[in-house]
Protein backbone atom coordinates (compact mmCIF):
# COMPACT_ATOMS: atom_id res chain seq x y z
CA UNK A 1 0.00 0.00 0.00
CA UNK A 2 1.55 3.61 -0.72
CA UNK A 3 2.07 5.31 2.54
CA UNK A 4 2.22 9.14 2.88
CA UNK A 5 4.07 10.47 6.07
CA UNK A 6 3.42 13.93 6.61
CA UNK A 7 5.87 16.15 9.02
CA UNK A 8 4.69 19.83 10.32
CA UNK A 9 6.24 23.13 10.57
CA UNK A 10 7.40 25.80 12.72
CA UNK A 11 4.79 27.24 16.12
CA UNK A 12 2.40 25.76 18.08
CA UNK A 13 0.41 23.32 16.62
CA UNK A 14 -3.16 21.24 17.42
CA UNK A 15 -2.68 17.82 19.08
CA UNK A 16 -1.46 15.19 16.51
CA UNK A 17 -4.42 13.54 15.59
CA UNK A 18 -6.67 16.27 14.81
CA UNK A 19 -3.51 17.75 12.57
CA UNK A 20 -3.25 14.86 10.77
CA UNK A 21 -6.63 14.95 9.69
CA UNK A 22 -6.59 18.52 9.34
CA UNK A 23 -3.89 17.93 6.72
CA UNK A 24 -5.84 15.17 5.06
CA UNK A 25 -8.81 17.18 5.11
CA UNK A 26 -7.07 20.32 3.24
CA UNK A 27 -6.13 18.03 0.35
CA UNK A 28 -9.94 16.94 -0.45
CA UNK A 29 -10.76 20.48 -0.71
CA UNK A 30 -11.39 22.32 -3.97
CA UNK A 31 -12.34 21.02 -7.53
CA UNK A 32 -9.72 18.55 -8.03
CA UNK A 33 -9.89 17.10 -4.70
CA UNK A 34 -6.59 14.77 -3.71
CA UNK A 35 -8.56 12.10 -1.06
CA UNK A 36 -5.63 9.93 -0.01
CA UNK A 37 -7.92 7.27 1.53
CA UNK A 38 -9.89 6.41 -1.28
CA UNK A 39 -7.05 6.41 -3.22
CA UNK A 40 -5.59 3.44 -1.12
CA UNK A 41 -2.87 5.52 0.28
CA UNK A 42 -2.38 5.58 3.99
CA UNK A 43 -0.95 8.11 5.90
CA UNK A 44 0.80 9.05 9.66
CA UNK A 45 1.80 12.56 10.92
CA UNK A 46 5.15 12.88 12.38
CA UNK A 47 4.62 15.09 15.22
CA UNK A 48 7.10 16.95 17.50
CA UNK A 49 4.83 20.61 18.68
CA UNK A 50 5.19 18.95 21.89
CA UNK A 51 9.03 18.98 22.17
CA UNK A 52 8.90 22.58 21.98
CA UNK A 53 5.41 23.60 23.21
CA UNK A 54 3.84 23.19 26.69
CA UNK A 55 0.30 22.17 25.25
CA UNK A 56 -1.33 21.48 21.86
CA UNK A 57 -3.39 24.77 20.74
CA UNK A 58 -6.83 24.54 20.73
CA UNK A 59 -7.61 26.99 18.28
CA UNK A 60 -8.19 24.31 16.03
CA UNK A 61 -10.13 26.16 13.34
CA UNK A 62 -7.36 28.36 12.94
CA UNK A 63 -5.66 25.91 10.91
CA UNK A 64 -8.12 25.74 8.41
CA UNK A 65 -8.78 29.03 8.07
CA UNK A 66 -7.46 31.38 5.66
CA UNK A 67 -7.92 34.66 7.73
CA UNK A 68 -4.84 36.71 8.71
CA UNK A 69 -5.96 38.53 11.65
CA UNK A 70 -4.83 36.33 14.56
CA UNK A 71 -1.02 35.09 15.23
CA UNK A 72 -2.58 31.74 15.39
CA UNK A 73 -4.58 32.31 11.67
CA UNK A 74 -0.76 32.71 10.17
CA UNK A 75 1.05 29.97 12.29
CA UNK A 76 3.14 32.02 14.94
CA UNK A 77 1.43 31.35 17.66
CA UNK A 78 3.00 29.77 20.77
CA UNK A 79 4.21 32.33 22.98
CA UNK A 80 8.10 31.44 21.54
CA UNK A 81 11.03 34.24 22.37
CA UNK A 82 14.10 34.18 20.80
CA UNK A 83 17.12 33.27 22.82
CA UNK A 84 20.28 35.02 23.07
CA UNK A 85 22.99 31.72 22.11
CA UNK A 86 25.51 30.58 24.44
CA UNK A 87 28.42 29.85 21.99
CA UNK A 88 29.88 32.51 19.46
CA UNK A 89 28.29 30.08 16.71
CA UNK A 90 24.88 30.25 18.28
CA UNK A 91 24.96 33.71 18.18
CA UNK A 92 26.20 34.36 14.77
CA UNK A 93 23.06 32.31 13.48
CA UNK A 94 20.73 34.01 15.51
CA UNK A 95 21.92 36.94 14.56
CA UNK A 96 21.75 36.35 11.06
CA UNK A 97 18.55 34.80 11.22
CA UNK A 98 17.14 37.94 12.81
CA UNK A 99 19.18 40.28 10.06
CA UNK A 100 17.03 37.91 7.40
CA UNK A 101 13.60 39.39 9.19
CA UNK A 102 13.79 42.37 9.70
CA UNK A 103 16.21 45.77 10.14
CA UNK A 104 14.38 47.31 12.52
CA UNK A 105 15.90 47.99 15.80
CA UNK A 106 13.50 46.54 18.82
CA UNK A 107 12.26 50.12 19.31
CA UNK A 108 11.09 50.24 15.99
CA UNK A 109 9.58 47.16 16.35
CA UNK A 110 7.51 48.23 19.59
CA UNK A 111 6.69 51.81 17.68
CA UNK A 112 3.07 51.48 16.86
CA UNK A 113 3.45 52.83 13.16
CA UNK A 114 6.97 51.17 11.33
CA UNK A 115 5.88 53.13 8.57
CA UNK A 116 5.72 52.04 4.87
CA UNK A 117 8.78 49.49 4.20
CA UNK A 118 11.11 50.87 1.56
CA UNK A 119 12.37 48.95 -1.65
CA UNK A 120 15.48 47.60 0.56
CA UNK A 121 12.61 46.10 3.22
CA UNK A 122 13.06 42.21 4.06
CA UNK A 123 10.66 39.94 3.06
CA UNK A 124 8.98 40.26 6.57
CA UNK A 125 8.88 43.77 6.23
CA UNK A 126 7.04 43.63 3.25
CA UNK A 127 4.08 41.25 4.47
CA UNK A 128 1.09 43.67 5.07
CA UNK A 129 0.45 42.12 8.53
CA UNK A 130 0.50 44.08 12.12
CA UNK A 131 4.09 43.73 14.00
CA UNK A 132 2.45 42.06 16.98
CA UNK A 133 1.65 39.65 13.85
CA UNK A 134 5.37 38.83 12.53
CA UNK A 135 7.07 39.57 15.60
CA UNK A 136 5.48 36.51 16.37
CA UNK A 137 6.26 34.99 13.61
CA UNK A 138 9.84 36.06 13.15
CA UNK A 139 10.42 34.75 17.47
CA UNK A 140 9.17 31.17 16.24
CA UNK A 141 10.93 30.61 13.24
CA UNK A 142 14.05 31.46 14.80
CA UNK A 143 13.74 29.83 18.50
CA UNK A 144 12.59 26.87 16.84
CA UNK A 145 15.00 26.38 14.35
CA UNK A 146 18.31 27.17 16.52
CA UNK A 147 16.75 24.78 19.03
CA UNK A 148 16.75 21.79 16.49
CA UNK A 149 19.71 22.93 14.68
CA UNK A 150 21.82 23.18 17.54
CA UNK A 151 20.44 20.41 19.51
CA UNK A 152 19.46 22.19 22.42
CA UNK A 153 18.10 21.11 25.86
CA UNK A 154 14.64 21.80 26.42
CA UNK A 155 12.04 21.53 29.08
CA UNK A 156 8.59 22.52 27.29
CA UNK A 157 6.73 21.70 30.67
CA UNK A 158 7.32 20.96 34.27
CA UNK A 159 9.09 17.52 34.56
CA UNK A 160 10.03 16.86 30.91
CA UNK A 161 13.30 17.88 29.51
CA UNK A 162 14.22 16.84 25.41
CA UNK A 163 17.43 17.41 23.26
CA UNK A 164 15.99 18.47 20.86
CA UNK A 165 17.47 17.49 17.67
CA UNK A 166 18.03 13.63 18.87
CA UNK A 167 14.18 13.51 20.06
CA UNK A 168 12.90 15.10 17.12
CA UNK A 169 15.33 12.77 14.56
CA UNK A 170 13.99 9.46 16.82
CA UNK A 171 10.70 10.13 16.04
CA UNK A 172 11.28 10.41 12.01
CA UNK A 173 13.25 7.49 12.03
CA UNK A 174 10.90 5.47 14.25
CA UNK A 175 7.94 7.15 11.87
CA UNK A 176 9.41 5.89 8.24
CA UNK A 177 10.49 2.39 10.20
CA UNK A 178 7.08 1.92 10.99
CA UNK A 179 5.73 2.39 7.26
CA UNK A 180 8.86 0.70 5.74
CA UNK A 181 7.03 -2.42 4.06
CA UNK A 182 4.71 0.07 2.46
CA UNK A 183 5.52 1.63 -0.96
CA UNK A 184 5.76 3.70 -2.84
CA UNK A 185 6.20 5.93 0.37
CA UNK A 186 6.27 9.77 0.37
CA UNK A 187 7.10 12.40 2.90
CA UNK A 188 5.59 15.63 2.28
CA UNK A 189 7.21 17.98 4.61
CA UNK A 190 6.39 21.74 5.70
CA UNK A 191 8.25 24.58 6.63
CA UNK A 192 10.63 23.49 9.27
CA UNK A 193 9.60 20.21 8.95
CA UNK A 194 11.52 20.41 5.49
CA UNK A 195 14.70 21.09 7.50
CA UNK A 196 14.12 18.16 9.96
CA UNK A 197 13.20 15.53 6.87
CA UNK A 198 16.32 16.91 5.11
CA UNK A 199 18.59 16.70 8.46
CA UNK A 200 17.36 12.89 8.82
CA UNK A 201 17.73 11.46 5.35
CA UNK A 202 21.42 13.23 4.61
CA UNK A 203 22.87 12.82 7.81
CA UNK A 204 21.09 10.18 10.36
CA UNK A 205 22.84 6.52 9.96
CA UNK A 206 20.09 4.42 10.19
CA UNK A 207 17.07 6.56 8.69
CA UNK A 208 14.93 4.00 6.10
CA UNK A 209 14.82 4.61 2.32
CA UNK A 210 11.49 6.38 0.89
CA UNK A 211 10.97 7.16 -2.57
CA UNK A 212 9.95 10.37 -2.59
CA UNK A 213 10.25 13.81 -1.28
CA UNK A 214 7.99 16.45 -1.37
CA UNK A 215 9.18 20.16 0.67
CA UNK A 216 6.77 22.87 0.73
CA UNK A 217 7.58 26.68 1.66
CA UNK A 218 11.18 25.63 2.50
CA UNK A 219 13.53 27.35 4.51
CA UNK A 220 16.60 25.09 3.35
CA UNK A 221 17.50 27.51 0.51
CA UNK A 222 19.17 29.79 3.63
CA UNK A 223 22.77 29.83 4.07
CA UNK A 224 22.98 30.06 7.65
CA UNK A 225 20.56 26.89 7.94
CA UNK A 226 22.89 24.66 5.25
CA UNK A 227 25.84 25.81 7.23
CA UNK A 228 24.50 23.41 10.16
CA UNK A 229 24.49 21.19 7.99
CA UNK A 230 27.98 20.64 7.12
CA UNK A 231 30.22 18.48 7.12
CA UNK A 232 27.69 16.28 5.12
CA UNK A 233 25.89 18.92 3.08
CA UNK A 234 27.91 20.83 0.02
CA UNK A 235 26.34 22.25 -2.51
CA UNK A 236 27.69 19.51 -4.88
CA UNK A 237 26.99 16.89 -3.17
CA UNK A 238 24.03 18.11 -0.66
CA UNK A 239 21.21 15.65 -2.25
CA UNK A 240 20.98 12.49 -0.10
CA UNK A 241 21.34 10.47 -3.16
CA UNK A 242 21.44 7.42 -1.04
CA UNK A 243 17.87 7.70 0.59
CA UNK A 244 15.35 8.95 -1.78
CA UNK A 245 14.47 6.27 -4.77
CA UNK A 246 12.59 8.45 -7.19
CA UNK A 247 12.18 12.15 -6.72
CA UNK A 248 12.47 15.49 -4.54
CA UNK A 249 9.94 17.76 -5.65
CA UNK A 250 9.80 21.53 -3.64
CA UNK A 251 6.99 23.90 -4.41
CA UNK A 252 7.13 27.75 -3.16
CA UNK A 253 5.63 30.78 -3.34
CA UNK A 254 8.09 33.66 -3.80
CA UNK A 255 5.99 35.94 -1.33
CA UNK A 256 6.18 33.20 1.44
CA UNK A 257 8.68 34.67 3.72
CA UNK A 258 9.72 31.32 5.28
CA UNK A 259 11.61 30.86 1.83
CA UNK A 260 11.53 34.05 0.19
CA UNK A 261 15.07 34.28 0.96
CA UNK A 262 16.32 31.75 -1.54
CA UNK A 263 12.92 29.53 -2.48
CA UNK A 264 14.75 27.41 -5.23
CA UNK A 265 16.58 24.51 -3.61
CA UNK A 266 18.47 22.53 -7.19
CA UNK A 267 21.11 24.85 -7.27
CA UNK A 268 21.95 24.20 -3.61
CA UNK A 269 21.24 20.29 -2.96
CA UNK A 270 23.20 18.79 -6.06
CA UNK A 271 23.96 15.26 -6.65
CA UNK A 272 27.86 14.72 -8.03
CA UNK A 273 27.22 18.76 -9.45
CA UNK A 274 23.93 17.59 -11.15
CA UNK A 275 20.35 19.19 -10.26
CA UNK A 276 18.05 16.65 -8.99
CA UNK A 277 15.62 18.97 -7.08
CA UNK A 278 11.87 19.45 -9.39
CA UNK A 279 11.57 23.44 -8.13
CA UNK A 280 8.00 23.91 -9.02
CA UNK A 281 6.47 27.60 -8.09
CA UNK A 282 3.35 28.64 -6.94
CA UNK A 283 0.65 31.15 -6.03
CA UNK A 284 -0.88 31.13 -2.79
CA UNK A 285 -3.94 33.38 -1.63
CA UNK A 286 -4.20 36.92 0.29
CA UNK A 287 -0.82 38.35 2.51
CA UNK A 288 0.34 35.91 4.56
CA UNK A 289 1.07 32.52 1.83
CA UNK A 290 3.19 30.16 4.26
CA UNK A 291 -0.06 28.36 5.79
CA UNK A 292 0.06 24.65 4.50
CA UNK A 293 -3.79 24.81 3.59
CA UNK A 294 -3.24 27.40 1.16
CA UNK A 295 -0.33 25.00 -0.65
CA UNK A 296 -2.10 22.21 -0.04
CA UNK A 297 -5.16 24.09 -2.77
CA UNK A 298 -2.50 24.58 -5.49
CA UNK A 299 -2.88 22.15 -8.26
CA UNK A 300 0.54 21.75 -8.47
CA UNK A 301 1.31 20.30 -4.98
CA UNK A 302 -1.58 18.26 -5.33
CA UNK A 303 -0.19 16.86 -8.77
CA UNK A 304 3.40 16.07 -7.07
CA UNK A 305 2.57 14.05 -4.29
CA UNK A 306 0.02 11.74 -6.72
CA UNK A 307 2.69 11.29 -8.97
CA UNK A 308 5.59 10.29 -6.35
CA UNK A 309 2.40 8.04 -5.05
CA UNK A 310 1.73 6.52 -9.07
CA UNK A 311 -1.59 7.42 -8.74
Amino acid sequence: MPHVTFIHGLSNKPEAETLHQLWKRALTKGDKPLNLGDRGVSTSMIYWADVLYPAPDPNVADYESAGENRAEEVDGGGGATVPVGTSEAERRFLQASRARQTRMSDAELEAPDEGPADSGATPLERVPLPWWIKKKIMAAQIRDAYLYLFNKEFSPRPGVTYRVQDEIRQRFVDALKATSAAGPQVVVSHSMGTMIAYDCLKRVLGCPVIDGLITLGSPLGVDEVQDCFKPEWTRDNGYPSGKIKSGWANLFDRLDVVCAADPELANDFRAASVNKIEDISVTNDGAWRHSIVKYFARDEVRGSIAAMLKL
